[in-house]
């Protein structure tokens, strides 16, 4: 019998695969549609998502909300919200590999019920592990990504854009182009109807081809190096 997204989440809400159960206040699961054509994915909980258990509560959800409204014409609860790491790590570091490893399997599930038509990574972590490339956001963006049935669609990541100085910024048009990307991807294709088993493999980092562009060759960027652009 097939586990419902709820079932999976009470399951996720008492995890203690790794460290970071030892100083979470609680698992931030995800938020949103179980049925959602459009699944977000950023790196990992901050401070107030930590507290409130929900994805992209401050400064930088606003600032995804907003995009969801303006551009997609979309509420918050018409999508499904998560991250990579469901724990907070301490002081916001970097994931390390045993959590990404701890934490995969979760996100594995949330793909496979969910079933989204297209997946938005947000910055430069979650495309990174994603798509597995080792190029950053800034020559990812802007093109879409064949992946498993589906489609990836790669953009900065809200928290980057506000400290880069906003609406002002450059990184702010470019994230409203990669929102009539998704809005314009939408209207094009299909919801899998038998789509490819997940896999997220941490052994081997292969850069994905992306449709009808050919990224550049880039230097390899240690993972730890979660650079914002």
């Amino acid at each position: 019998m097939t586990r419902t997204l709820a079932a999976v989440a009470a399951e996720a809400a008492d995890c203690t695969r790794c460290r970071l159960a030892n100083g979470r206040t609680q698992v931030v699961f995800g938020v949103g549609n179980a049925d959602a054509d459009v699944m977000f994915v950023g790196e990992a909980p901050g401070f107030h998502e930590d507290k409130q258990g929900e994805p992209f509560v401050g400064a930088a959800g606003q600032l995804l909300t907003r995009m969801l409204h303006e551009v997609l014409t979309l509420d918050r609860a018409d999508v499904y919200i998560c991250n990579v790491l469901k724990c907070r790590p301490p002081g916001n570091r970097d994931p390390q590999e045993d959590e990404i490893e701890s934490c995969t399997p979760w996100l594995v599930e949330q793909v496979s019920l969910i079933q989204p038509r297209v997946i938005v990574t947000l910055g430069n972590f979650a495309t990174k592990f994603v798509l597995q490339t080792a190029q950053g956001i800034t020559r990812m963006r802007g093109r879409t990504y064949p992946w498993h049935g589906r489609t990836v669609i790669p953009t900065f990541h809200p928290a980057a854009i506000l400290r880069s100085g906003g609406e002002s910024s450059r990184q702010f048009l470019e994230l409203r182009d990669d929102f009539e990307l998704v809005r314009a991807t939408l209207a094009t294709i299909d919801r899998p109807q038998q789509p490819e088993p997940v896999h997220m493999p941490r052994s081997e980092v292969v850069p994905p081809e992306p449709v009808s562009v050919i990224v550049p060759e880039a230097e390899p960027v240690p993972e730890e190096q979660l650079e914002l652009f």
